[in-house]
Parts: structure tokens; sequence; C-alpha cells
């Protein structure tokens, strides 16, 4: 029998922890759509989708995900968009945080990490901003009700695997007035994450099939073992 496909949602896992960084291992997520479909919503054939896809094939193979340097302006991402949930959920609605949401209804699984879910039918997507990008968002996207266009795949990735009918787009500068901006799924974007998404996987399990085959072709490869303090060339 097929097996039921569709929404799994990790409510007990902490975003950054290990155990949501496992969760994620080797899944295309939200975050990263803008690495295999450009913004004119074209397959990605370059450098950065690539490096992804070898990436996302060394995860699953090694089911290990390298850590990455956090800056000064991540953290303090992670405090604002705090602030903003609370602020939102204070404004608007309650917000259930969860850690990871999964779909594979296409026979292959998406992932994303919400900022949080709002009753049955919407989400949140909380983005620190410096003080310049916050003006710009205020004057050019508030008024028209449209996020800006670097958040797009991001955006309708989630409403797609969450199955979600809205996603409030929450800007938040500190010293600023917060924006909300409500995007509705938009069925051309989707459609083509969905295209790209489907040739990104049928690349990686083309090259998952060649390591396989490398693995029992007698080649003159050596086990090693990572050392828990190992230094990562990111």
């Amino acid at each position: 029998m097929e097996p039921t496909r569709g929404i799994q949602i990790y409510r007990d896992l902490i975003q950054g922890t290990d155990e949501w960084m496992a969760a994620r291992c080797g899944l295309l997520t939200a975050s990263e759509m803008d690495r295999v479909l450009t913004p004119t919503l074209k397959i990605a054939n370059n450098a950065e989708s690539r490096s992804h896809l070898w990436e996302l094939l060394a995860q699953r193979i090694t089911g290990y995900v390298e850590p990455h340097y956090i800056s000064d302006d991540m953290m303090r991402g992670m405090d604002d968009e705090s602030r903003a949930r609370d602020l939102y959920a204070v404004r608007y609605a309650p917000v259930e945080q969860v850690g990871f949401v999964t779909n594979d209804r296409w026979g292959f699984t998406l992932g994303c990490s919400p900022d949080g879910l709002v009753g049955d039918d919407g989400l949140i997507e909380c983005k620190s901003r410096r003080q310049k990008y916050q003006i710009q968002t205020l004057i050019e996207n508030v008024g028209e009700q449209t996020a800006p266009q670097e958040y797009a795949l991001q955006i309708q990735t989630s409403l797609l695997v969450t199955e979600r009918k809205w996603c409030d787009f929450v800007s938040y500068s500190g010293g600023l007035p917060m924006a909300t901006i409500r995007v509705k799924p938009d069925a051309a974007i989707q459609e083509a994450i969905i295209k790209a998404a489907t040739a990104f996987e049928e690349k990686l399990a083309e090259k998952l099939a060649t390591y396989r085959l490398l693995e029992k072709s007698g080649a003159r490869l050596i086990p090693t073992e990572r050392t828990p303090l190992q230094e990562i060339a990111v």
C-alpha cells in the first residue's frame, strides 16, 4: 500500500537545536528555494544551485549537517523576530510556535520553519530589517500589500508546505513601525516551485545512485571518522 503523504508538524522541536538540524538534514527547505529557482521562476543552473545540490547530497549520505557561523546580525535577527512575533500576538492573534513542518505529497519532501502558525489557516514569517530596508518596505510594499520580492519564494514555499490560506509577512526594525503584510498563495509561483524542486530531487537521486555505485566499485576509498572538534571550511 502506498504510504500516506501529507503534512507533518514538528511542534516539539526548537529551531536552531541539534534536533531541528537533524529534522532538516538533506531536505530542500523554503529558506533555500531561491538557490534552485530564480526570481524570474526559471530553474536555476548556476554555481549556487550546484553547491546546494552537493551540500544536500552530502547530508543525505552522512546524516550530518555541518555547523555554520552565526554572526552578530543573525543573533540580532533572532531577537528581533521574537519581539515581532510577540507584538503580532498582542495586536492580531495568538501564535503557535513550531519547530519544523514537512510535506511529502509530491513524492519527495519539502520543509519549512515558520515563525509561527496562526489558527487553522495562517502562518507568520518575521524578518529583522535594517532601517533602510524597513523604510523602503513601508513606502513600497505596505500600500500595495505585497511582500518584498526577495522573500517571495520563501513565503510561497511555506504556504505550499503548510497548505495554509495566508501568510502574514512581518517586517521589524526597532525604532520604526512594524509592518504586517498578508500574502496569499500564488498558483504560478507555487507551480514553478514544484517544478524546480522536482528537477532538483531528480538530480539528487541521480548523483546519489552514482555515489552508491562508487562505494561498491572497489575504488580506493578509505573510511574516516569525524572528530568532535573538526574544523569545517565553509
